[in-house]
């Protein structure tokens, strides 16, 4: 089902905190958004960019800086989901058919300011002929202009439509919305309280995505006092955080903000995971299990789980045997961070140093030479030879890779989108 986008704008001074905010507070998507941005400053932002998508889920839209069609290039390959452009577009508009040429419409937004542009219907009707996939249509402020304008482009051109401007209340939003019919709104503002406007939509019927159990909670299996246990455990790592209980209140209160509620069994009242210090857990999923009597919700954790201070309530052994724990993805992360930490904070006699110190050309000559030895092993009948060839690849891979700011999650996130 189609639903209407709340996006929020990063502010820039605080972009990386904002985002991960908003990835965890129900953002449909988020933007990037640098007006002042020249040519000097997009290599900064394309950094900045780089670090965010990293680290969020939901998508980002790249606005700001562009100039040429290789700024659109380097702001894709940075992460960004879509681009929007302004200038470059009124400049010549012949960069959006190259653009939505080479990397397709539904990344290429192109903005219309209708303060400063009178002839917006017939400029977005050249901008869809040009290859525009989506259009923004910018304001000041939230008025019956910008509401005008809205309408008489959707009628004209029928693409989606962002409008954008500064938040003064949730119902300026939901006016916008359910008035114009437009597909998302970008939103200026600090914290913006994205899972509030959408439950405000919700109540307007119009369609937006939020949390909606397809179990009702009558279906549950409960203890005698009506309560179901819930385990915590870290949407990313698997690791378990802690366990406690809902009672009905605390689930409908914990799909309607999206953050993890409980009910205290000692103080007979709900409690928010994080209201009073801050360590939210944000919902990633919930799941019940085949006997309906217990949840696993898998979250986002901000700060420590436990009241100790500990990432996990889970930190007492009782029982112990030795056995093997190691996880493919923790040993490359692991020996990925020791060689980043050697090139911040060099070692003498470090073989890693010698690499780094020696440059690029030394590595790739490793690169190859490792890669060489692998094709050469492999001929050999004996697995213990290529065993090791592989790791030795593997670990001036991850050289090169620090020393060009690339990442596993880069690589795993590049490989699942593959897949």
């Amino acid at each position: 089902m189609d639903y209407k986008k709340i996006i929020p704008c990063l502010t820039l001074d605080r972009a990386l905190e904002d985002a991960l905010f908003y990835n965890d507070a129900g953002a449909d998507e988020i933007a990037f958004f640098d007006s002042k941005c020249n040519r000097e400053d997009i290599d900064k932002n394309i950094a900045v960019i780089k670090e965010i998508t990293r680290q969020i889920d939901v998508p980002l839209i790249a606005c700001g800086g562009v100039r040429r069609l290789e700024d659109i290039k380097k702001l894709l390959y940075a992460g960004a989901a879509k681009v929007c452009m302004k200038k470059a577009a009124l400049d010549d508009i012949n960069i959006v058919k190259e653009a939505a040429d080479r990397f397709g419409s539904e990344r290429i937004i192109v903005t219309i300011d209708i303060d400063d542009c009178e002839e917006f219907t017939e400029y977005a009707k050249n901008l869809k002929k040009a290859g525009a996939g989506e259009l923004l249509v910018k304001s000041s402020v939230c008025d019956e202009k910008l509401i005008n304008a809205v309408k008489s482009i959707k009628d004209a051109v029928g693409l989606p439509i962002m409008v954008s401007y500064h938040m003064d209340a949730i119902s300026d939003v939901v006016d916008t919305i359910s008035t114009t019919k437009v597909e998302s709104v970008a939103l200026y503002g600090d914290k913006i309280d994205v899972m509030s406007i959408k439950n405000e939509l919700k109540k307007q019927d119009i369609p937006v995505n939020l949390f909606e159990s397809n179990i009702s909670f009558k279906e549950f299996k409960l203890d005698e006092n009506g309560l179901i246990p819930v385990i915590a455990q870290h949407y990313k790592t698997g690791e378990v955080l802690m366990m406690a209980y809902m009672n009905e209140e605390a689930f409908n209160r914990t799909i309607e903000t999206g953050r993890m509620t409980y009910y205290s069994r000692s103080r007979q009242s709900l409690w928010t995971k994080g209201e009073t210090s801050g360590h939210f857990q944000f919902v990633k999923s919930l799941t019940i299990d085949c006997d309906r009597d217990t949840i696993l919700a898998k979250v986002s954790q901000i700060g420590a789980a436990c009241h100790t201070g500990s990432p996990t309530c889970f930190f007492t052994d009782l029982v112990k045997k030795e056995y093997n724990d190691t996880n493919p993805l923790q040993v490359f992360k692991e020996e990925y961070d020791i060689i980043l930490d050697r090139m911040k904070n060099p070692k003498e006699g470090s073989y890693t140093n010698y690499l780094f110190d020696k440059g690029i050309d030394k590595i790739l000559k490793k690169v190859g030479e490792e890669a060489t030895e692998i094709v050469i092993a492999a001929k050999n009948p004996d697995p213990e030879e290529i065993k090791y060839e592989i790791s030795d690849f593997l670990y001036h891979i991850m050289v090169l890779m620090v020393l060009r700011g690339v990442t596993w999650d880069d690589v795993i996130k590049e490989l699942a989108d593959r897949r």
